[in-house]
């Protein structure tokens, strides 16, 4: 299940550089995260970074993105060979 941050965040800063899949991006008033690159830091830590950092606990499931641990994997790999592939 990807992630989603609610309108009670306060654009602290913290989140953004603490996702290893750059899917947490500024945007209109928030910051928001993109589900299609949020693997809730599956195969990069063992618990996700934002929720870890957030001062102000924002930042819960997303439950229009159900994903089990298998799939966020999946999508783990595919980021990361496709981050691989552009530096190549």
């Amino acid at each position: 299940m990807a992630l989603m941050i609610t309108d009670e965040c306060i654009n602290c800063d913290v989140c953004e550089p603490e996702c290893p899949n750059d899917a947490i991006y500024m945007g209109l008033e928030i910051y928001e995260i993109n589900p299609d690159k949020c693997t809730e830091c599956v195969g990069h830590y063992d618990a996700p970074q934002c929720r870890q950092v957030c001062p102000v606990d924002c930042i819960p499931f997303n439950p229009e993105h159900t994903e089990t641990q298998d799939q966020l994997m999946v999508k783990f790999k595919l980021l990361t060979a496709n981050k691989k592939t552009k530096t190549a």
